[in-house]
């Protein structure tokens, strides 16, 4: 793919940066996420393709063509090859670096490295780099959400089944009912975009992630929330059904942006 400089790129992977699909350690929302990158918060969005030019240097290509990134993904999580070139009129915004950790590397080119400073470019801006996680902070937290919904049967498995519904009057786990009352609120002030998100879990069932300042609260909306707080280094903490949880959780849902209504 010619990225709009000398060398072409060889892709080596792509993710979405939509206000429903987005790499969640960049930030709580979607506008967040944007801005880590320098890129205007659209409501259609970006796919991103991360790749080697020639000498072996990161390049992040951010694409208004969402839905061929999409394709894209699509086909090679299913074992297929795709070949992922967007147009040259569809690249908004060609970025030195990877805003995000990338294992592999092109073959026959030299490693993986930083480009030098491409002003008309990238405006002269330095190198993307993806969040630091070796230390507990936001970026880990949101990661640890992610965990959270991935390996849903795993986390739901080692909870007991008396927990209980954290109610806001209770005095236990005080961190807890914050983070309940400021999802609640976003029933009344919604938030920006990508700051409560569904995704399908089962036929009867979806998946609920919600994020706000210092906490992420993962959910079932037909079984309980966990919720992990930045103050809380490596804490997962559960929430019980209880009486108010389910309708929490349906009214969430019915706020939240889909990955499946948008693209």
């Amino acid at each position: 793919m010619d990225g709009g400089y000398d060398d072409a790129l060889y892709v080596l992977t792509a993710v979405l940066l939509t206000p429903a699909q987005f790499p969640s350690v960049l930030g709580d929302d979607y506008p967040e996420a944007c801005a880590a990158l320098g890129l205007e918060p659209y409501a259609e969005g970006y796919g991103l393709v991360l790749g080697q030019d020639g000498q072996g240097a990161r390049w992040t290509v951010a694409t208004e063509d969402v839905s061929l990134v999409a394709c894209a993904i699509a086909a090679w999580d299913c074992g297929m090859e795709y070949d992922l070139s967007p147009g040259e009129r569809t690249v908004a915004a060609v970025l030195p670096g990877w805003p995000l950790a990338v294992a592999v590397a092109a073959p026959g080119v030299p490693a993986p490295h930083d480009p030098g400073p491409e002003p008309e470019l990238d405006g002269g801006r330095a190198p993307l780099s993806p969040p630091d996680t070796t230390d507990w902070g936001p970026a880990q937290r949101r990661l640890g959400a992610d965990e959270v919904a991935l390996q849903w049967a795993h986390w739901r498995a080692r909870v007991d089944a008396d927990v209980t519904f954290v109610e806001p009057g209770e005095q236990p786990d005080g961190r807890v009912r914050h983070v309940l009352a400021e999802a609640r609120a976003y029933l009344d002030s919604p938030p920006p975009p990508g700051r409560v998100r569904s995704a399908f879990a089962t036929e009867q069932a979806r998946t609920v992630r919600a994020d706000g300042p210092g906490w992420s609260l993962v959910a079932r909306t037909d079984d309980i929330a966990f919720v992990l707080l930045d103050e809380e280094p490596g804490e997962i903490l559960p929430v019980g059904r209880g009486p108010e949880l389910p309708g929490l959780l349906k009214a969430l849902d019915e706020l939240a942006v889909r990955p499946d209504a948008a693209v």
